[in-house]
């Protein structure tokens, strides 16, 4: 074999790798690697609504801890009701972006917006934000 067809054939061979990888990671989110996609049966999905609830405790722990006694005006504690819509990013681990029904202490329904980052390979999740939702309907 010449030196020319190895370099050929081992290109061709780097290029149908990329793109497998590249395929197989879309799959993941089912669409467009950094992209966004929807999360379908968002009630019915476990991981989800665990993820809704790890977010109002994390928000609730956040305010203890920063010393707001009336859970950062909602007067206590949040409680979680449900993830009412999802959407996932593939980036550095998964990025969960949930719209959360809760309820305030004072029995106030309101809709959170909260970003959560999964790194399953390190057993790791975080609130990375959690803030009333500006379209609560």
């Amino acid at each position: 074999m010449t030196k020319q067809l190895r370099t050929s054939a081992l290109l061709l061979f780097s290029f149908l790798a990329a793109a497998a990888l590249v395929t197989a990671v879309s799959g993941l989110g089912g669409g467009m690697v950094g992209g966004r996609t929807k999360v379908k049966d968002v009630k019915t999905n476990k991981e989800v609504q665990e993820l809704g609830r790890y977010s109002v405790q994390q928000f609730n722990r956040m305010q203890k801890k920063a010393g707001k006694k009336n859970g950062g005006g909602y007067g206590g504690d949040l409680r979680f009701q449900e993830v009412v819509e999802a959407e996932t990013q593939v980036v550095s681990g998964v990025e969960y972006y949930l719209k959360i029904a809760a309820v305030t202490a004072g029995g106030v329904p309101k809709t959170f917006d909260a970003v959560v980052v999964v790194k399953p390979w390190a057993h790791s999740k975080e609130l990375l934000d959690f803030d009333p939702s500006p379209h609560t309907k």
